[in-house]
């Protein structure tokens, strides 16, 4: 199922995704601080779609090796942006950790999965599969958002989005028990939005959990999130969680 939502939205995937240049600011900021590519080190981004945060992770770092794009939608991959700094791989995150799908590096120092470990099949695994790829001193950083939302959405997507969401301490548990030192934190950033561009963008379902609804039972959403909330402007917060594990310097991968 999210497999074709993303090859649908994969052309307007960023525009959909255009929070504006202060939340991408924001959580590269987020996203560095934890990671802390150095110019040096192997960096991959796992379910990273069309390579937006790829692009800011290599302005922000100056990584010297391309960094891996790695999304099982070719649709998403054929919207990377022409730079030598991003190379695309074609793969699922299962694939990857399992080691069916071969990557460029031998060992990776850095791995970002974002808002996309939801889509594994079996969460605790495939963190165990990325840990295993990190070489002594690697980091992994997932982040992710908790179950309960604090969106302005209909109450059926609220609760489908949670049922399906695994949460945070599960994943800190998982990275844990692949032998990695983890550090789980949590940051938010306030949204505002013009009411009617927020409803466009459910109506082009931004989050794979619409694509569960039809269209007439989107638009009945839209109409309730319309009546919820009156006036020109949703003002809300985003609430997201950072897991971050890293092998020891002394460690090699668990055999």
């Amino acid at each position: 199922m999210h497999e074709d939502h993303y090859e649908r939205l994969a052309d307007s995937y960023d525009d959909t995704w255009a929070h504006g240049e202060a939340f991408l600011n924001w959580m590269t900021e987020q996203i560095t601080s934890r990671l802390a590519p150095a110019p040096t080190d192997r960096v991959a981004d796992v379910g990273g779609g069309t390579g937006l945060f790829c692009t800011q992770l290599a302005e922000a770092s100056g990584v010297e090796q391309p960094i891996l794009c790695v999304d099982s939608s070719a649709a998403m991959l054929a919207n990377l942006p022409h730079d030598k700094r991003v190379t695309g791989v074609h793969a699922s995150m299962e694939e990857i950790a399992v080691g069916s799908a071969v990557l460029p590096y031998a060992g990776l120092d850095a791995v970002l999965v974002k808002e996309a470990i939801h889509h594994a099949r079996d969460p605790r695994r495939t963190l165990a599969g990325l840990a295993y790829l990190l070489r002594p001193g690697g980091r992994l950083l997932v982040v992710t958002l908790p179950p309960r939302l604090e969106y302005p959405l209909f109450a059926e997507a609220l609760d489908r989005f949670a049922a399906a969401q695994p949460e945070p301490g599960d994943l800190a548990a998982s990275l844990r028990h692949a032998g990695l030192d983890v550090d789980l934190t949590e940051a938010r950033f306030q949204h505002r939005y013009g009411t009617e561009r927020y409803l466009a963008r459910i109506r082009r379902r931004c989050m794979s959990v619409l694509s569960t609804f039809d269209d007439d039972e989107l638009e009945r959403g839209i109409e309730t999130i319309r009546a919820q909330h009156p006036g020109d402007v949703l003002r809300f917060t985003d609430r997201f969680a950072f897991v971050l594990g890293t092998r020891p310097a002394h460690e090699s991968p668990p055999p």
